[in-house]
């Protein structure tokens, strides 16, 4: 891999007082072969005032630049320095720019990537043009305030389908035009070419249409309906609540192979993993995780893309306010009225774990120095907190002026660039408050904040209470008060749920004591919460018996963060799971209690000799759960009972009969992904040989089923299977960035510790090596995928930290070792606890 410069935030200032660019004529050329393809440029642009002939650069990465001339002036090629080509003695006034090269596919995920299907031999490419990967396509002033009109023409081969963001036309001859975009941001331009199947409707005058691999048509037509119902309700929500009408011409939705990201929000062109197009059973929560990312991109197209950030400093801007959009619209306009619950349990910890390590940031940090830099805000922060926030915000500020504040963004910013103090302005002037004031108090500080009930008796035996606040930020909260009843197996009853505000101003009274208080009830602020010692008796005997998910979601994440800040034993978790898991009935809580129960608790939290005694514990309440769903009453919490009691079998037995079978006792019969699953979970215990799985892909040829077997020949638990697997990750380039990680899941094993321990000591200079030759995709695979997670010990710690210490480690991959390296420290004071 080539080096690439990275861009910094003066010089994009320098750049964008300089420029104004008014359109790129953007001609690709995919029928060159497979590996690169020809893109001819045409940018038109102002050089602005009257000063005195200046200096610029445009960006572009080609595998050869044929030629570039600058108001008909050839330039040479032999200046490109890196991904710069210099564009000296700029006067002012109007110039072209004209760049012919030749660029190189990609197989990591980033630029143009290139896939064939295993299934048919078909190929497919996409873009995927996030944050600076503009340039690996086009030649570009590739930053996000330079938006330009895009015009793009495309030559594909025959048989071939072409989708942009605007409208495409098929002009004859493989070469197909988009219409004109409005002006829009370097990195949001998208194509997505191939052989595509797709399903075409129309909405308010509007062409939609959702489009994927002719080998997961079926898959797709089986679920076609849900996915443009869920985009028209989620399009409809929008209009009722944005003043400003959807900005583009039409609005498609591709899902596409090996996808780094969960979606990306190119204006009128969606790319999505295609893991979305359903292949095997999923349950209710997946479904609604997709119709969420269905939101969240389309909440995009008005703050992302209408009104864009004007340097990455702000990209919770759009992350966060897409990501509170996509759980509250879906909430509000579709059958997923309990969104709020997953949001709680899957998406918060993301957020609280990221805010708790040495590589957290503010929401809204002061100054992102580089492209490099900004790549790596795409966390749980960014996300997960920045949404809290946002959620905190319409507490306390009230829907109707959060929303009044946003249309007067949009109606100022429209097509244009925005920031941070112009988000806070709009706001201000539709509210009273000092929303400047909680700003600054929630976006520019880290960390989180703790809240702890105090209760005292007054004289006549009444209760008030006072809450403990370590932190700095003011809170919203909702407080429930929930008596035993004793008639009814001693559940819990909500008695009321009082509004205060921390800090407080004076103690709240409670009347008689609460069997279980439980503060920040209905989730409602970002903040870790703590009980009172009978609240926390009450939780571990009733926790089950709590009314509402949303409430029991806040109680699981207390506990699960007090294991992780070592005040509640990890075994003492799995035995609260173990008592109360067997009774839930919400699947996110299921789903998200049994994941932290198996990968941190049992994986991580407790020493090695415990770990057969919690895979037993697992699978004796995943038990519980597939008796108690026989009836046929609750599809997708036996689903996920049986995901997990696969994952954590100690022994081949029981799933060696169900794969024998083709099904579990009872149902569900064995789709590809379970039998993968079953497959993967019987390489690790040595149960089934290279044979077996090659039979197995037979059946399955699908690019799943080859991460599938990718995954399970790593897990071997044979010296020459593991060779093979570390050569295929760190010795050679050839695989992509899906069966890079398929690979690393399946190597590491907790119970291969002794067989792999040469292979830890490697990691420390293999996965350097690695990340520097094939760039931030595979750099941040081999931090999180292949990292050696099993390994807890002071030993893994102190190599890590000196590899740290390296000056020349990948940015991508620097942060990564960073986070895992910290809750592996985490994990060492779990155990010590």
């Amino acid at each position: 891999m080539s080096l690439m410069s990275v861009l910094t935030r003066d010089e994009a200032q320098t750049r964008a007082r300089l420029l104004d660019v008014h359109r790129y004529e953007i001609a690709l050329d995919l029928t060159r072969g497979d590996e690169t393809f020809d893109s001819r440029t045409v940018i038109h642009f102002t050089v602005s005032g009257d000063r005195k002939a200046a200096d610029t650069f445009v960006e572009l990465k080609p595998a050869e630049l044929r030629s570039a001339t600058l108001d008909g002036q050839p330039l040479d090629p032999e200046t490109l320095d890196e991904n710069r080509l210099p564009l000296k003695g700029l006067t002012a006034g109007e110039h072209e720019l004209r760049i012919d090269a030749a660029m190189r596919y990609s197989h990591t995920g980033e630029g143009m990537h290139r896939f064939t299907d295993p299934t048919d031999g078909e190929t497919y490419v996409y873009t995927q043009l996030f944050l600076d990967d503009v340039q690996r396509v086009f030649a570009a002033f590739d930053q996000p305030d330079l938006k330009a009109v895009f015009e793009l023409t495309v030559k594909a081969p025959e048989g071939w389908s072409v989708l942009a963001n605007g409208v495409t036309t098929h002009e004859g001859e493989g070469t197909w035009r988009a219409a004109a975009t409005p002006l829009i941001s370097t990195y949001l331009v998208a194509v997505a070419a191939g052989p595509w199947h797709s399903v075409r409707t129309e909405h308010r005058g509007l062409p939609f249409g959702i489009h994927c691999r002719r080998s997961l048509a079926p898959y797709l037509d089986a679920d076609a309906d849900e996915l443009l119902e869920i985009t028209r309700q989620c399009f409809d929500r929008y209009h009722e609540k944005f003043e400003e009408p959807y900005p583009f011409d039409s609005y498609d939705q591709a899902f596409v192979p090996e996808f780094n990201a969960g979606a990306m929000e190119n204006p009128g062109l969606v790319t999505f993993r295609d893991e979305f197009v359903y292949r095997s059973a999923v349950t209710d929560t997946q479904r609604q995780t997709r119709a969420m990312v269905i939101a969240h991109e389309m909440a995009h197209m008005w703050f992302g893309d209408l009104v864009t950030l004007r340097w990455w400093d702000d990209i919770w801007l759009n992350e966060s306010f897409a990501e509170y959009m996509g759980y509250q619209t879906l909430t509000e306009a579709t059958r997923f009225t309990d969104t709020w619950t997953d949001f709680g349990v899957a998406r918060k910890a993301w957020g609280y774990d990221a805010d708790q390590r040495p590589s957290t940031h503010p929401v809204a940090p002061d100054a992102v120095d580089d492209t490099a830099s900004a790549l790596l805000n795409f966390d749980g922060i960014s996300y997960a907190k920045g949404a809290s926030a946002l959620r905190q915000l319409v507490a306390w500020l009230g829907e109707k002026d959060f929303l009044a504040g946003i249309n007067t963004h949009f109606t100022r910013h429209r097509f244009g660039n925005a920031t941070l103090a112009d988000f806070v302005d709009s706001l201000a002037d539709a509210t009273e408050r000092d929303v400047h004031a909680w700003a600054d108090s929630w976006l520019r500080t880290t960390g989180v904040d703790t809240l702890t009930p105090h209760l005292t008796q007054a004289d006549d035996g009444t209760y008030s209470l006072t809450v403990a606040h370590d932190g700095s930020r003011p809170h919203r909260i909702a407080v429930g008060l929930y008596d035993q009843d004793l008639s009814d197996d001693g559940g819990l009853t909500l008695r009321e749920r009082l509004e205060l505000d921390i800090p407080q101003s004076a103690p709240q009274p409670l009347g008689k004591r609460p069997a279980l208080l439980l503060l920040n009830d209905g989730d409602l602020t970002y903040a870790k919460v703590r009980f009172d010692p009978d609240s926390f008796t009450a939780v571990r005997g009733a926790l089950s018996a709590v009314p509402e998910p949303l409430s029991r979601a806040v109680v699981w994440n207390a506990l699960r963060d007090a294991v992780r800040d070592g005040r509640l034993p990890a075994a003492a978790y799995l035995e609260t799971a173990r008592t109360h898991l067997p009774h839930e009935t919400d699947l996110a809580l299921a789903e998200g209690v049994l994941a932290f129960a198996s990968t941190q608790v049992a994986d991580r939290y407790l020493p090695a000799e415990e770990r057969p005694a919690a895979l037993t514990t697992l699978t004796h309440l995943c038990r519980d759960l597939i008796r108690r769903t026989e009836d046929g009453s609750h599809p997708g919490l036996r689903l996920i009972a049986v995901r997990h009691f696969i994952d954590a079998a100690a022994h081949p037995d029981t799933i060696a009969a169900w794969l024998a079978d083709g099904t579990v006792p009872g149902g569900p019969e064995l789709d590809p992904e379970l039998r993968w699953r079953i497959l993967g979970r019987l390489a690790v215990l040595g149960a089934v040989d290279e044979a077996t799985i090659d039979g197995e892909l037979e059946r399955d040829p699908s690019a799943t089923g080859q991460e599938g077997a990718a995954r399970c020949r790593a897990a071997l638990p044979d010296p020459e299977a593991k060779r093979r697997a570390w050569d295929a990750m760190f010795a050679t380039d050839d695989l992509s960035n899906y069966l890079f990680t398929a690979t690393a899941q399946g190597f590491w094993q907790p119970e291969q510790a002794d067989l792999v321990a040469e292979y830890v000591d490697r990691y420390w200079t293999d996965a350097p090596a690695v990340a520097a030759r094939r760039g931030p995709a595979i750099a941040a695979a081999a931090g999180r995928w292949a990292f050696p997670h099993h390994a807890v010990d002071a030993d893994t710690l102190r190599r890590g930290e000196k590899c740290l210490r390296k000056t020349d480690l990948v940015p991508a991959l620097h942060r990564r070792l960073v986070d895992e390296l910290d809750d592996l420290a985490r994990a060492l004071r779990v155990r010590e606890a």
